[in-house]
C-alpha cells in the first residue's frame, strides 16, 4: 500500500550516526589541509594555479577544541569579498568538525534554541555539513594541502599578502 503522507529519500531528516559520520570525514580532510604550525599563527592563505586564494583564520583555540573560518579570498576594491564563508569548529578529542555558518553574521544571530523545532534544525546541520565536506573535498582536489598552507602576515588595514602560488600535482 503507497502511503503518501510519510516521506522517504531525500525529504527524510538524516540520522544522527550519518550526520556524525560527515562531521569525521570533515575532520578527517581538515588534517590534510592544516598545518603542523596552527598554534603559532592566526591567519594562513593557500594559493594554487587554476584556484581562488584560499584563507584560514583561526578565531578561538582552546585545549580540546578550535573556531576557523575557512573561505575564499577575492579582492575587490578596498576590502576582500569572502565567499563562501564557512565556520568551522574542531573536536580534536572526538576527532570530528562541523561547520556552524556560511555566513560572517554567525555570531550574531541564534540559530539554536530547546524551543526550536528540531527537524528543522537537524535538516540545516545536514545540509551544511553536506556542503563542507563537498567543499573540502573539492579544496584537496585542487591541490590545497598542508604544503601550500602558509602563515601569513596581515597588514594594517586586515588584509592578508597573498602567498605565491603553487603549482597543482
Amino acid at each position: 500500500m503507497v502511503s503518501f503522507g510519510e516521506k522517504r529519500g531525500a525529504f527524510l531528516a538524516p540520522g544522527l550516526k550519518r550526520l556524525q559520520d560527515i562531521q569525521e570525514e570533515i575532520f578527517r580532510q581538515l588534517q590534510l589541509l592544516i598545518p603542523a604550525d596552527v598554534t603559532l599563527h592566526d591567519v594562513f592563505a593557500s594559493s594554487v594555479r587554476g584556484s581562488p586564494l584560499l584563507r584560514m583564520d583561526v578565531l578561538e583555540r582552546h585545549r580540546y577544541t578550535q573556531f576557523i573560518r575557512l573561505t575564499y579570498a577575492f579582492p575587490s576594491g578596498e576590502a576582500d569579498k569572502y565567499a563562501p564563508d564557512a565556520h568551522i569548529r574542531l573536536y580534536r578529542d572526538a576527532r570530528m568538525a562541523e561547520v556552524t555558518s556560511f555566513n560572517p553574521e554567525q555570531g550574531f544571530r541564534r540559530s539554536a534554541h530547546p524551543w526550536y523545532p528540531r527537524r528543522p534544525l537537524m535538516q540545516r546541520c545536514w545540509r551544511q555539513n553536506l556542503a563542507l565536506d563537498k567543499w573540502l573535498g573539492y579544496l584537496l582536489q585542487q591541490g590545497h594541502s598542508v604544503d601550500t598552507m602558509r602563515p601569513v602576515e596581515t597588514c594594517a588595514d586586515d588584509r592578508a599578502a597573498a602567498p605565491e602560488p603553487v603549482s597543482a600535482m
